[in-house]
């Protein structure tokens, strides 16, 4: 398995982004109940497809939208594809008035390659499928987002942390701390 911590925001990118698009293939009800309350299996994509372009608006960056359309998997591919396609841009300086100045790779792995990652679980839960995540990489993410749970939780974008239980591994650590009922494909 690849170790996500060790890759470029780039290559870290690619290989979440198909990740994901493994899990898309394998949705055969795309009208199934994700972990994330009122969403469907497909309202997980149409999530992704959606609030990256305004976030990368806000910092003057253009990414053409992607409609979720009929079909979800080819959305998502056309999607992550324009996405990979930032990193081709080099050392492009991004300046968002909700994050400030960071390089623009940077700005689309620490928010939303970080954001398919989790979704990522989502997704397969959705299909009851339990998806083969990486550990070093969601323990990462726990720390930081953990770091900053106060201003996490006043924005509005995630829940209340679940319980999770003792055993545990780091990526049902971090579904739990987003909100995630840890045992919602097991129901």
């Amino acid at each position: 398995m690849t170790v996500l911590g060790d890759l470029s925001p780039a290559e870290r990118h690619r290989v979440i982004a198909e990740g994901f698009a493994q899990e898309a293939r394998a949705t055969a009800d795309w009208d199934a109940q994700s972990p994330v309350a009122d969403w469907a299996a497909r309202d997980v994509v149409g999530h992704l497809l959606d609030w990256f372009p305004g976030f990368l608006a806000g910092g003057g960056v253009e990414l053409e939208p992607t409609a979720l359309g009929d079909d979800p998997v080819a959305a998502w591919t056309a999607h992550s594809a324009r996405v990979q396609e930032l990193f081709a841009r080099g050392d492009v300086e991004f300046s968002h008035p909700m994050i400030g100045t960071l390089p623009l790779a940077d700005a689309v792995d620490r928010f939303y390659t970080a954001d398919v990652f989790m979704h990522t679980w989502d997704l397969a839960q959705a299909g009851g499928r339990r998806p083969d995540l990486d550990q070093d990489y969601a323990e990462q993410l726990l720390t930081g987002l953990a770091a900053m749970e106060d201003v996490l939780r006043s924005s509005g974008q995630y829940g209340p942390a679940v319980p999770a239980p003792d055993s545990a591994d780091a990526v049902v650590r971090l579904a739990a701390f987003i909100g995630r009922d840890p045992a919602f494909a097991e129901d």
